[in-house]
């Protein structure tokens, strides 16, 4: 992913939030703008120097990379807990789209996926699951032949993963089940039908990727914010940027379970947003 360009921008504070893959940057310029950012996290020594050159007084940073960050960093710097962080960046962003809610669940897909209840000032982590896009880049390659984001997402919205996935309406032909007939209910296992010699195309089969995370990650979300007592889930995290076939396909189960899904703008940039906050000046500048 290319980073949107900031140079010269005069950022007063910065927030970073450094992930296994991604390093997610939000810049507050002079003016009270916010600008964002995204660059490969596997040469920190890179991003200081963006940061540098982008001039920041504070910077707040958050995630497993922080401290090897802030090593290479001569602008004041502060760690911000990524629970804590990710909390805040959610509360502004819903703040800005008109949507405040004081409690609900938050649901962080990234390398994994992190389940938080945020409730007022407080937040904590609630579950999870090890699926997210670690798992999508993974069996991509292995699937697919790319580990590419970017070319996965576009290979999920052309594929059609009902050639992939074993349907109700194919254990239970003739109806009478208790779910749907175009559920799924065996995630790959039509695979297992081909005929000698053919092969699932690529495309079916990285839609089929897509659909086994969203859905499992959507029934245990819902099963937590069930068990919290909490609504609505709001989604973010860079799994999701640029991904519709993800997003539709947690918002399809939360639907069908009654739980109302939010998917925040620019959800990815959550962390790095809570943590330029905790670290910008009283004026909010």
């Amino acid at each position: 992913m290319s980073p949107v360009r900031s140079e010269g921008c005069d950022a007063l504070t910065a927030g970073a939030d450094v992930g296994t893959s991604l390093v997610k940057l939000a810049l507050r310029q002079a003016d009270g703008e916010t600008r964002y950012e995204l660059l490969p996290s596997g040469d920190l020594s890179a991003v200081a120097a963006h940061l540098a050159a982008a001039g920041p007084t504070r910077v707040g940073l958050t995630g497993g990379g922080a401290s090897r960050l802030s090593r290479l960093i001569d602008s004041d710097t502060a760690e911000v807990g990524e629970f804590e962080a990710w909390a805040g960046g959610a509360r502004s962003m819903l703040r800005e789209e008109g949507q405040p809610h004081p409690r609900f669940l938050l649901v962080s897909l990234g390398t994994g996926t992190s389940a938080l209840l945020v409730e007022h000032d407080a937040v904590r982590r609630v579950g999870g699951t090890a699926l997210g896009g670690g798992t999508l880049l993974g069996l991509g390659r292995e699937l697919a032949g790319t580990g590419r984001f970017e070319e996965l997402c576009a290979l999920a919205s052309a594929g059609d993963r009902k050639r992939v996935d074993l349907l109700i309406a194919d254990v239970y032909p003739e109806g009478g089940f208790m779910l749907p007939a175009e559920v799924n209910a065996a995630s790959f296992a039509r695979i297992a039908r081909l005929a000698d010699g053919e092969v699932a195309r690529p495309d079916d089969l990285v839609q089929a990727l897509m659909g086994l995370v969203g859905e499992n990650v959507a029934l245990i979300c819902c099963g937590l914010a069930a068990a919290h007592r909490v609504s609505p889930i709001v989604f973010g995290g860079t799994s999701l940027r640029g991904n519709p076939t993800l997003v539709g396909v947690l918002r399809l189960v939360c639907l069908a379970l009654g739980t109302h899904p939010t998917f925040l703008p620019r959800g990815e940039f959550a962390g790095a947003l809570g943590a330029l906050e905790r670290v910008a000046a009283p004026s909010g500048r």
